[in-house]
């Protein structure tokens, strides 16, 4: 839409309001497990120097040469970490509101623009008192450190980012499975601290997944009557899976046009490969400096098929099981290509986004060997 001659076009509205959002996922998170001050002290200094003690054994496993200082590590309780994902949910969230500023300006106007950012305020604060109990650490690559750029400005740090550990929730889990505190630590620290190399290590990762989040959002169609009949979807998914109905789509899912299908097909894969290939550093790692490892391993795995009915509902509409198939599919997959082709061979995933698999490839490893090695690795 053209603009008046001499009118400067405002500001886009928010979509959310995020300090609502806060303020609902302060009211509603739960503060974790008592500890007293020296407790907190203890757990606190332990991660952070589990945190570097992983870095090495990372980069020593993996031959994944990164940076060392470009990503820092923060130790937070559950406030603090809905409070980062509120930074990082913003950042995902504004190209949308530029487009629809851009493409529908009305559509963010009246009483659009004051009812509608509360709830949806209050929906995400909800939302993120729920995860906030169950996230032991994560990696945000889009966090910056330079003072007044924008979060979403690719070049203000290189490889950038920020390691957060979720104090309580190490602690509760550790509780929970019986398992050595120190080992635990260290073998969650082993898990994020990968991703931080992976990022800190691959210069090209951190755009490429913004851009492809760019391209899921240039894909949203933001017709009224499209955006309705998918919020339809989406409420008839929640209440057949009240009543017990099979939830055969996420609300990630549901919310798709199929041109973004393609794009969400990419980032999955993007996804499992990271996700896997953490899994299996975790665990190779984990043998040489985490006695524990095997007991703590089998205990996390149970805890993880031991949820509530409820539970497993409300992780089946957030996609939340698909982050375990990510976790599954992608370590099958890094293992398989590591047995054909060494852990030299695996890194050639890491030359540039045309090295990275297809979600097919993430199902058929030798499909990917085959593409970027050559048939006669597969026959060695």
């Amino acid at each position: 839409m053209t603009q008046p001659s001499g009118e400067e076009p405002g500001p886009a509205p928010d979509m959310v309001d995020w300090g609502l959002a806060l303020a609902t996922a302060q009211r509603l998170t739960k503060p974790g497990p008592q500890l007293d001050r020296a407790e907190v002290e203890e757990v606190v200094a332990d991660l952070r120097a589990c945190a570097a003690q992983a870095e090495r054994h990372v980069r020593e496993h993996t031959g994944l040469h990164a940076e060392g200082g470009t990503a820092p590590v923060l130790v937070v309780d559950r406030i603090g970490w809905c409070k980062a994902n509120l930074e990082g949910l913003r950042i995902v969230v504004q190209p949308l509101v530029d487009k629809i500023h851009r493409t529908r300006p009305k559509a963010l106007t009246g009483a659009a623009a004051v009812v509608g950012p509360r709830i949806t305020g209050v929906e995400t604060g909800a939302l993120l008192s729920f995860l906030a109990s169950k996230v032991l650490g994560q990696f945000d690559p889009f966090w910056t450190a330079v003072p007044g750029a924008a979060a979403d400005d690719a070049t203000a740090t290189g490889p950038g980012g920020r390691l957060l550990l979720v104090a309580p929730n190490t602690v509760e889990v550790q509780r929970q499975l019986g398992v050595d505190a120190h080992d635990f630590r260290l073998w969650v620290c082993l898990h994020e601290e990968t991703h931080r190399v992976q990022f800190s290590a691959v210069p090209w990762m951190r755009e490429h997944v913004r851009r492809e989040i760019a391209a899921f959002v240039e894909a949203t169609d933001v017709d009224p009557a499209v955006l309705v009949d998918r919020l339809r979807q989406v409420v008839e998914a929640v209440v057949g899976a009240a009543r017990g109905e099979p939830a055969d789509s996420s609300l990630v899912e549901l919310v798709q046009t199929p041109a973004q299908r393609e794009v969400f097909d990419r980032l999955t894969a993007v996804m499992s490969l990271l996700e896997g290939h953490a899994e299996v550093v975790m665990d190779g790692v984990g043998p040489d400096v985490v006695p524990s490892v095997v007991v703590i391993r089998e205990r996390f795995q149970a805890r993880r098929g031991g949820t509530s009915s409820v539970d497993r509902l409300v992780r089946r509409l957030l996609g939340l099981d698909a982050k375990m198939r990510q976790y599954r599919d992608g370590a099958a997959f890094v293992r398989h290509v590591i047995s054909a082709v060494g852990m030299a061979g695996f890194n050639q995933v890491w030359e540039s986004p045309r090295s990275l698999p297809t979600l097919a490839e993430i199902g058929d490893p030798g499909a990917w060997v085959r593409r970027v090695h050559g048939n006669a690795a597969l026959e060695a």
